[in-house]
């Protein structure tokens, strides 16, 4: 390209070609696509896991959080082979308050459980899920300094992905994985909102309920729903000159403890005092969680509530997958932008336009 402003009657300004692109930084490096994974069979999924192979053990975890309908039907042929050798774990639920400390507290429980035990264990922690986004952070395992780096620990952070309390729709499929992997202990953490707990209550052995003192009222603490599901209350963080504050605070949850009837279980639900930062009361607080597990064992509670859980979970997969083929019906998207219109117009009610689109599936006639 000719530039006339370089002729001599323009001396002093000289505008240069535009130089040519630089070549690689290292001519002698050889950069190849990243090869992707091969896809592993039933067969090969089922005995990694069964040979506690923590790699294949993830890989089968995903195939279970993926949507793909040839993934679901994989992984449903993975569960139920490995759904024999499961059940032999002992399963604890851990929920609370954002700030109650859960992550720095399963952190000093897991080491302490396999000090004690000798066996292997695994955390799924559920991270809650963006409304906005649909992203997840996914930082629990960074705050679990100790246990990430054990050799007889698994931990799998995972999205809730906006499933009913924030606890991930696959949970309940993956205990049975870690637990035909070798896994003893299963340690369940919540995000600890709205209707967590009923879910995670609903896939454990004991349910306990982190809370944390010297932050406003104690008495927002005590609320009937949680209380009534929990069995048992640890108050975390009390060191320090929070120790005082944390006694009162035990004396205030084991006097509305005294309200409530007995559990079905038959145990009194237990009040702890102790503090993840420094492990102070840890070993009392598992000490009371190993009798219970042996009292209900004893009982016969222990069998009837993992019985009534797996009826929780039938009925529970039957309206996900209800709410799934609904929503994905081609009638009712169409019937369902139809009824949306009408009710931003102001032509229709909710009631009456959500009753149109549900006879519009069910093949009835739409009332208008």
């Amino acid at each position: 390209m000719e530039h006339p402003e370089n002729e001599e009657q323009y001396k002093g300004l000289r505008v240069e070609t535009s130089p040519t692109s630089p070549g690689s930084v290292n001519p002698y490096l050889n950069f190849r696509a990243k090869r992707r994974k091969p896809e592993l069979t039933a067969d090969q999924y089922v005995e990694g896991i069964l040979a506690g192979d923590v790699t294949i053990l993830s890989r089968a975890v995903t195939l279970l959080e993926s949507t793909r309908p040839e993934h679901e039907q994989l992984a449903q042929q993975v569960i139920a082979r490995c759904l024999p050798h499961a059940g032999k774990s002992v399963r604890i639920g851990i929920s609370g308050v954002p700030g109650a400390g859960k992550s720095t507290s399963i952190d000093e429980f897991g080491l302490h459980v396999l000090e004690r035990t000798g066996g292997k264990l695994a955390v799924l922690a559920i991270d809650p899920t963006s409304e906005r986004t649909g992203g997840s952070i996914l930082g629990d395992k960074t705050r679990m300094e100790k246990l990430s780096v054990h050799p007889k620990s698994f931990i799998r952070p995972s999205p809730s992905g906006g499933s009913l309390g924030g606890v991930a729709r696959k949970t309940r499929e993956t205990i049975v994985l870690c637990e035909a992997a070798g896994y003893n202990t299963i340690f369940v953490e919540t995000v600890g909102v709205g209707q967590s707990e009923t879910a995670c209550h609903s896939m454990v052995d004991f349910f306990l309920v982190l809370q944390v003192t010297g932050t406003g009222d104690e008495l927002q603490g005590i609320k009937r729903g949680i209380m009534e599901m929990a069995d048992g209350i640890a108050l975390n963080k009390c060191d320090g000159d929070n120790v005082e504050r944390c006694k009162l605070a035990a004396a205030y949850y084991k006097n509305a403890l005294h309200l409530f009837p007995t559990p079905p279980s038959g145990w009194t639900t237990q009040v702890y005092m102790y503090s993840g930062l420094f492990g102070y009361g840890i070993k009392e607080l598992w000490d009371s969680i190993y009798e219970y597990i042996d009292f209900v064992k004893h009982n016969g509670y222990f069998e009837e509530r993992r019985n009534n859980q797996n009826l929780y979970w039938l009925h529970e997969t039957i309206e996900q997958a209800i709410h799934s083929r609904f929503y994905n019906d081609p009638r009712v998207i169409a019937a369902l932008q139809q009824a949306e219109d009408d009710v931003r117009a102001a032509r229709q009610t909710s009631f009456r336009a959500a009753e149109n689109v549900l006879n519009t599936y069910f093949g009835l006639n739409s009332v208008r």
